[in-house]
Parts: structure tokens; sequence; C-alpha cells
């Protein structure tokens, strides 16, 4: 049987609280390493198994990306010599296997990290798939000291086929790290087409609809960092999964179009305004896109905004409309009506010259 101390350590390891390492700073294991400890008690190991355990564990296993403390040969060496269990030996020393297994695969480092977390990291991705099938679901969302899951370990590093295995193995697309960011922000900030597809592909909608939704610690949902980083087949997805088009970010009221306007990014705007996007929506200050457009004195997208149905007369809380910010600029005056000359309280539009 496991010992107390044993016992006590799979308790702590799923502990609500526990945090994290991550994938930009890493630290050493301690001198209590599990690793530093006899894998199994049993009389029938050999000592050559026991040599490459203890030599193994003379070298500090570094979390960092570029260490070459933790190669692919420790990791198969981990998992042959504490995991496998001889057909030859009796349901008791099965049951003592199992539980050295799992005290091994769930054991932590001072960083968070577990064994998975720690072969993504070194982009083991046959190692990884290995111990995702060996975890259960709660191992598979522990967080690290930055809040960071194996998913957001397997996106950041774009290993679509971890990121498959993941999803289908039960990982949360929710849980955020130490930014706000869910996996799915990450693979929209970095451009990662693949592992956003795997994320999304197969889950329903009333189970992405949150996943979509939630906003980072800026404020900004997947759809936001799509727009800014200019991922049009990013945005193309999360538009046919059900996005909200117009969502406002969380500090100043922007939408997708608002900020694809602030890019002067014709293609992000055509995508958002061709698959019905409000082009009136006001920000928290009452600026409207084209509020926006105008103010930057960007002629074109001024015009295409009114060609889509822009109302011009709409005011911010500064009691402005778009006009009062064109500044002099003819080619933008010209898409505008004049607001002082009314027929039977119609504005007469201006007729450019």
């Amino acid at each position: 049987m496991a010992s107390a101390e044993d016992a006590n350590g799979k308790v702590n390891l799923l502990e609500d609280n526990r945090i994290d390492s991550g994938v930009e700073s890493f630290q050493y294991f301690t001198k209590d390493d599990p690793y530093n400890k006899p894998v199994r008690d049993s009389t029938s190991e050999s000592s050559e198994a026991r040599d490459k355990c203890s030599s193994n564990t003379e070298e500090r296993l570094d979390s960092a990306y570029g260490s070459s403390s933790l190669t692919v040969e420790n990791f198969s060496e981990i998992l042959i010599e504490g995991c496998n269990i001889s057909e030859s030996e009796d349901d008791s020393a099965k049951n003592t296997e199992l539980e050295h297994k799992e005290n091994l695969l769930t054991n932590i480092t001072e960083d968070g990290d577990t064994l998975l977390h720690l072969a993504i990291i070194h982009e083991d991705e046959h190692f990884a798939h290995q111990l995702i099938q060996l975890f259960p679901k709660d191992v598979l969302d522990i967080q690290n000291n930055l809040y960071q899951t194996p998913l957001h370990l397997a996106t950041y590093l774009n290993l679509s086929s971890v990121v498959r295995d993941l999803v289908e193995s039960g990982a949360s697309l929710e849980l955020q790290d130490q930014e706000g960011n869910t996996p799915l922000h990450m693979a929209c900030e970095q451009g990662w087409v693949e592992c956003a597809t795997e994320m999304i592909r197969n889950v329903s909608s009333s189970k992405l609809a949150p996943v979509l939704e939630s906003q980072n610690w800026r404020g900004l949902t997947s759809l936001h960092l799509a727009t800014v980083n200019r991922q049009h087949r990013l945005m193309k997805l999360l538009m046919k999964k059900g996005a909200d088009l117009n969502i406002q970010e969380g500090t100043s009221g922007k939408t997708p179009l608002h900020m694809a306007v602030e890019l002067h990014d014709i293609v992000s705007m055509t995508l958002l305004l061709n698959k019905g996007a409000d082009v009136d929506v006001p920000m928290f200050n009452g600026c409207t896109p084209l509020h926006l457009a105008v103010g930057r004195q960007d002629a074109a997208i001024a015009n295409l905004l009114c060609q889509s149905g822009a109302d011009k007369m709409l005011r911010n809380i500064e009691d402005e409309t778009a006009l009062d910010l064109a500044g002099g600029n003819d080619d933008i005056l010209a898409l505008f009506p004049f607001d002082d000359i009314q027929i039977q309280g119609r504005s007469v539009v201006r007729v450019p010259f």
C-alpha cells in the first residue's frame, strides 16, 4: 500500500489553489523532488534500473525551453522504469505499482508543472500523447504557477496534435492564465489557425459560447485579438462558430469593427460588415466607428462605413457628430449632409463639386 506521505501528496496535487510555473519563467526542481526518491520499493527492481534513476537525478531538471537536462531519453526512462508492470506480479504488487505510477505522473515541480507540462515544454509530442492517455481529466487541467494548463502550453508552442488530444480527453477550454487568456485567446493572438480549429471544431454551441465571450484581463475576447492581429482566417473561423460580432471589449467598449477602423484594415471591416456587424454600435464614450474613421481623417474607411449605412448624425458624449471631427477635409466633408440647412425637416445633402 502507498504510504501516508504518498496519499497526502495526491490530495495536495488537486487542491483548487494550485498555482503554476509557466512558459516563460521556469525554475529548477528542489532537492526534495520526487525523482530523487526510488521509483518503487519492489525488490525485483534491477540494480541497473536504480542506477539509471540515480544518474538522471544528478542533473537538475530544468523546465526552461532551452534546457538540455530533461531530454527525450530522460522522459522515456521515467515512463518505462516508473510505470511498467510485469505480467508475473501478483495483484498486491500491481496495486503498489499503480500507486507508484500515479505518484510519479502527478507529482509537480516547485514551478507547478506536472510531467505533462514538461513534456509539452520540451515539445516531446509522442510522450505527451502517452501521458494524456494516462492522466485523469482533473490532472489535465492542473495550472502551473503562471496559471497555464498543458493546453495553454501546447497552444503557445503550436502543437496542434497535442491540442487535439487534450481537447478530446476533456481538457478545459475556459481556464485562464495569469494574463486572463484562455487557450483560444492564445491561438488568436499567435495566429495558430490549426490549434484554434482543433479546439472548437467538435464543441457544441452551448459549450463554446462562454469561451467565445471570455475576456482576458485587458477586456479582449478571442475575436478582438484576432482582429487586432489581422488574423483574417481566425476571424472567419470564429464568426462561423457564432462569435458575437458586436461584443464590446471591457475597457472602452470597442467592438471588433471599431478596432478594424483604428487599424485602417479594410479586409477585417469587410468581413465583419458582410457578416452583419452593427455599423453604429457606440463605444462607452458614444463614438461610433464613423467617428473614429473621420477623427483619423480616413476618407476611404469613412466612405465604406457610409456605404454600409452608418448614421452620419449620431452624437458622442461630447455632443459631436462625425462631421464635427472632419477638420476641413474635403474628401470627408463630401460624404456628409449640411446640418444647418433643412427643407421640410430633412437635411440637404452636400453635392460634391
